[in-house]
């Protein structure tokens, strides 16, 4: 009878620490959810509006916009809106389009429907949080654009990679469309990389500037960017 009582009141008191320690754990659980959880924003600098076309890799599902908010981003900055990257592993790309028109159909866009279009590639939540992204204008160039990472791990490469420059304006003449956009062929690839030296301009172009970025907190696809918002941009 002594041993069942000393038993009785001794357990009571090994449970809270159990309890505690099993909180902990989801604590633990839910910050690093937290610190892997990646914002895609979408600001346009342009001096005319853009309809943003967010199109996810095959195999990847698609971004949801709920509210809308990126359907319409307004001239001049006040076109901003944030979306959430879904859980686990995402790539895809990010267009933006400009001078479009719905009257009785589908959309209709002067630029950013087809090539000739500036794409921004993104990919989130690689192997131990890594993210990866370019601004490629091997498609050719119809706005600047630039991804800008926000919140990463001190010590890692997140630079600002894209392009700040109106390329429309120094198209080559055979190589300018409608709504303002340029092709992409051998001689307007030298001329991008020229002037834009932070873009891939070739299937098999890099950045002139490296990246290592691991689980930024926020990729910002910036249309029409300040002229010294890429490093290296001349």
């Amino acid at each position: 009878m002594a041993m069942s009582s000393l038993r009785k009141t001794q357990e009571p008191s090994c449970w809270p620490p159990l309890a505690f320690l099993a909180l902990a754990v989801l604590a633990a659980v839910a910050a690093a959810d937290d610190a892997s959880y990646t914002n895609l924003t979408l600001h346009n600098l342009c001096p005319y509006p853009a309809w943003p076309l967010v199109t996810a890799n095959t195999g990847f599902p698609a971004i949801a916009d709920p509210d809308g908010a990126a359907t319409r981003l307004d001239a001049g900055g006040a076109g901003l809106a944030t979306l959430a990257f879904p859980v686990g592993a995402w790539s895809g790309r990010v267009v933006a389009r400009t001078g479009c028109t719905a009257v009785g159909g589908p959309l209709q866009c002067e630029t950013g429907d087809a090539p000739p279009a500036t794409v921004a590639q993104v990919s989130v939540g690689g192997p131990g949080g890594l993210a990866a992204y370019s601004v490629s204008l091997v498609d050719g160039f119809n706005v600047p654009m630039v991804v800008s990472p926000h919140g990463f791990a001190a010590g890692k490469l997140c630079p600002v990679l894209g392009c700040a420059v109106d390329l429309a304006a120094e198209c080559p003449a055979g190589a300018r469309v409608p709504g303002g956009g340029c092709g992409a062929g051998s001689t307007e690839a030298g001329l991008f990389k020229a002037m834009c030296p932070e873009t891939r301009t070739t299937v098999t172009d890099v950045e002139a500037t490296p990246q290592d970025c691991i689980a930024p907190g926020e990729l910002k696809v910036v249309f029409c960017p300040t002229q010294d918002s890429v490093a290296g941009q001349q």
